[in-house]
């Protein structure tokens, strides 16, 4: 038996084999250190967690890819579903909000139509990230135990997953927004501006949501009841500025939701005669920067407890 060994065994024991006399009040942890022993899954510092988690971006890109793959596998449309669902959605608040409650208010139907698909592709692309990501760790605890791995690479590759789709998806949305009347313009330039922005706060966001799902077991049947208030008070179906009429104020803090900023930006940039709101992408930037590092930093905080229990 080594010396930091002996030590520590003797430590626990409650004396030392040798007779030499051990301090019973010097705690074992202290004692591990003085010896330079360190935890076998202890926290790495920031930048070397950083640095592990590129080092494994090619096993992050390929789990992603095979779940994107798996995931229609067993039925008969496969990958068509990704598009198909939020098509049929969009057709049904077209049907209930659109045409039965009078959502659209003045707009002309063919511009309710980009307006609304644009609200339902954007939204459903955060509702699947921050939904995927609740699962990511709880749902991969064969996995986090069996291996040793950076544990942030599970919800960052759920996210790339969902952005996979989501590129498949703005093909088709770019798409019906022709088809309604709307002209290609220069700002249509913006777009992968718009995606990168909203894809760093859908990362932040699902590692909050992994770090909460690893030890919440309810935070999965909440999920479908706190997104469907989120979709309901982000403006999918209906203008807030119509809304709200003169109360600036009140459009001006619902567009601080990150979901209605983000379908507000991809409507200014898509629809011509949609107004155009500066403080709109002042609040896209915002919530990307803060949710990917506040949301990184706080999933890192716990990255020894998870798989534990």
């Amino acid at each position: 038996m080594s010396q930091p060994e002996s030590a520590i065994a003797d430590a626990q024991a409650g004396g030392p084999s040798n007779g030499t006399p051990v301090t019973p009040q010097e705690p074992l942890a202290k004692l591990a250190e003085r010896y330079g022993l360190r935890r076998a899954i202890a926290r790495p510092r920031l930048h070397v967690y950083l640095r592990q988690l590129w080092e494994r971006r090619h096993f992050v890109m390929t789990y992603a890819t095979s779940r994107n793959v798996s995931k229609y596998s067993n039925s008969a449309l496969g990958q068509l579903w990704q598009v198909l669902t939020p098509l049929l959605n969009a057709a049904i608040y077209w049907l209930m909000f659109g045409v039965i409650l009078g959502a659209r208010g003045k707009m002309e139907p063919n511009v309710y139509i980009a307006f609304l698909v644009t609200g339902v592709f954007v939204f459903t692309y955060t509702q699947r990230s921050v939904t995927s990501g609740a699962k990511s760790i709880s749902g991969n605890l064969s996995l986090i135990r069996a291996l040793h791995f950076p544990r942030a690479a599970l919800p960052l590759a759920y996210t790339i997953q969902e952005f996979q789709q989501v590129l498949i998806s703005m093909g088709v949305l770019l798409l019906l927004v022709l088809v309604t009347g709307q002209p290609i313009t220069w700002m249509w330039l913006l777009i992968p501006v718009a995606l990168l922005l909203q894809t760093m706060f859908n990362i932040g966001a699902s590692m909050v949501l992994a770090r909460v799902g690893s030890t919440s077991r309810d935070l999965n049947q909440l999920l479908p009841f706190i997104t469907r208030t989120w979709l309901y008070a982000s403006g999918v179906f209906f203008s807030i500025q119509d809304r709200v009429g003169e109360q600036q104020w009140i459009a001006d803090l619902m567009y601080f939701n990150p979901a209605a900023s983000y379908i507000e930006l991809m409507r200014d940039l898509l629809i011509q005669f949609h107004p155009t709101r500066p403080l709109v992408w002042f609040t896209c930037v915002f919530w990307a920067v803060f949710a990917l590092i506040g949301g990184f930093w706080y999933f890192w905080r716990a990255e020894e407890k998870y798989g534990r229990g």
